[in-house]
């Protein structure tokens, strides 16, 4: 009965938009007017042409989206990838580079604003909301041709420009935000993309209500920065490139700066033998502060009595893990390299702020600057959890 059905000719043809086109029987064959008759097509010649599940247009489809297929010589991905990966094009055009569904997912939930898209499947680019692709340029490339371009070790077949995002305007997870503290992070000097986005990473993880990055940071949008944050950019407002004499205005009122420094002068100087005994001040960078102060005070020598007397802010120092976060409290994380900047400490001095000394073991010289920020970032996180605990059983 199959066989006979598929060797048969249409009575009739309907066209979707109701046209209707006879058939003529071959010679020698009479059309089956029982069939023709029972067709539901005869019965209803103005009801569209019923299509196959299999040939329906899907949801992405009948959404109006189009994508262009590159050609052999294509030279759009490239060209957006050499200039997109460098600081000056970030910052001139308003652009990042965002690469991996996961990220991308991450940016369009948080309102950034995508540009243009390369895929290699075109399954990744369906799996992103469709509201948010309408007027995106979206490419498809080879797999091969994205390998080239990306930083991942296992490439995830999608890559996307977007503008780069204004963290007034971006929109937060509510979790993330029912758990803010009163708690904010300052980089000073911080160099490496690694411990940035390993910072930023731990700043989310603690509830940092903001971060803030001064003028000499690498540049948090940086691929490199964007993979270790794992999504971090996308759940704490940060601030990039800042003037020290703006970023008070970033810090909410009656805001401490405390700096995160255990090798300072004055770190040996107040903590006495007790921060000796036990190894708290790096001896190489002591030495090397003590030179400059000898330096400084020749220079002082040839001023007038009481020019530049006070070349270092005078700042009292304590233990990380005393009590540090009775007001809104600013944590200071200062590069491995150049380390805390003179703007910081001078901030945390107006502020009423201290040096904050994480114990090392003797004959280690400092801890990774991601590891000090994330030692302070969570034991504010802690003091701040026991207050509220405090307080809630005295409401009781």
């Amino acid at each position: 009965r199959g066989g006979r059905a598929l060797r048969r000719s249409p009575v009739r043809v309907v066209f979707p938009s109701g046209q209707v086109v006879e058939r003529k029987p071959g010679p020698g064959k009479q059309p089956q007017r029982a069939a023709a008759e029972a067709s539901p097509y005869e019965q209803r010649p103005n009801q569209p042409l019923q299509v196959s599940r299999s040939q329906t247009p899907c949801t992405w489809e009948e959404s109006g989206l189009r994508y262009d297929k590159a050609l052999p010589g294509d030279r759009r991905l490239s060209s957006v990838m050499t200039i997109v990966k460098s600081r000056p094009f970030r910052e001139k055009q308003g652009k990042i580079l965002l690469e991996g569904r996961r990220l991308i997912a991450d940016a369009l939930k948080a309102g950034a604003v995508p540009k243009v898209f390369f895929f290699s499947r075109l399954e990744y680019i369906k799996e992103l909301p469709i509201d948010k692709l309408k007027g995106v340029s979206l490419i498809k490339v080879k797999f091969e041709d994205i390998k080239d371009w990306s930083d991942l070790v296992t490439p995830q077949g999608i890559m996307g420009i977007f503008a780069k995002p204004d963290h007034v305007k971006m929109t937060y997870p509510e979790t993330q935000l029912r758990h803010l503290l009163p708690l904010l992070l300052i980089c000073d000097n911080l160099r490496d993309p690694g411990n940035l986005g390993t910072i930023l990473r731990s700043a989310a993880g603690a509830g940092c209500s903001k971060v803030l990055l001064t003028k000499g940071c690498v540049d948090a949008w940086e691929p490199k920065v964007l993979r270790a944050a794992m999504g971090a950019h996308f759940q704490v407002p940060i601030i990039n490139n800042l003037d020290w004499e703006t970023l008070p205005n970033y810090l909410p009122t009656n805001t401490r700066v405390y700096v995160a420094d255990n090798c300072g002068l004055h770190a040996q100087a107040q903590m006495s033998n007790k921060a000796s005994d036990h190894g708290w001040v790096c001896e190489r960078r002591l030495s090397r502060l003590h030179k400059y102060e000898e330096e400084v005070e020749e220079e002082e020598d040839d001023l007038e009595p009481g020019a530049g007397k006070a070349w270092l802010p005078e700042l009292e120092v304590q233990s990380y893990d005393l009590d540090w976060t009775e007001a809104p409290a600013a944590v200071v994380i200062g590069g491995e390299t150049h380390g805390l900047s003179l703007e910081s400490l001078q901030l945390a001095e107006s502020t009423r702020g201290k040096r904050l000394l994480i114990p090392v073991v003797p004959g280690v010289d400092s801890l990774n600057s991601a590891m000090a920020a994330s030692i302070l970032l969570f034991e504010g996180k802690r003091q701040l959890r026991v207050k509220a605990e405090h307080s809630s059983r005295d409401r009781s």
